[in-house]
């Protein structure tokens, strides 16, 4: 299991994850049997092809965090775009979860150092002023 977190430590995984599980709900509800969906285009291609584009950028930012600029800003994108083609950008749920990926994705930044709490900063600064 240590293996998983180091991997998942190098990466937006939070991210990439919210942007594919947003594209797979958009798709979910493009196959919901209510009379709400919506069809534009050749047989409605566009409200499959945007979000299966969302998921292969969500994997992508997971298996190549290097792009992760890219793909985050195609991924918001495509996101707003679903708006339009996919029952609401998948009744507003996966639109959602696509735009805070691809945010969390593009603010993500590699090997930063871990974020000190208050307590830990003020400790170190009492001892500097005692000491």
């Amino acid at each position: 299991m240590s293996g998983f977190r180091e991997w998942r430590g190098h990466r937006p995984f939070a991210g990439g994850l919210l942007l594919v599980l947003g594209g797979a709900e958009i798709l979910l509800t493009m196959k919901a049997p209510l009379p709400v969906i919506l069809k534009i285009g050749m047989q409605g291609l566009a409200g499959y092809l945007l979000p299966s584009l969302m998921i292969l950028c969500g994997l992508l930012i997971l298996f190549n965090p290097t792009q992760r600029l890219f793909y985050s800003i195609l991924g918001i994108m495509l996101s707003l775009g679903t708006w339009l083609t996919s029952n609401i950008g998948g009744f507003v749920v996966g639109l959602l979860m696509g735009a805070v990926g691809s945010t969390l994705a593009f603010g993500w930044l590699p090997d930063q150092e871990p974020r000190q709490k208050r307590s830990a900063k003020r400790g170190e600064k009492h001892a500097a002023e005692v000491g």
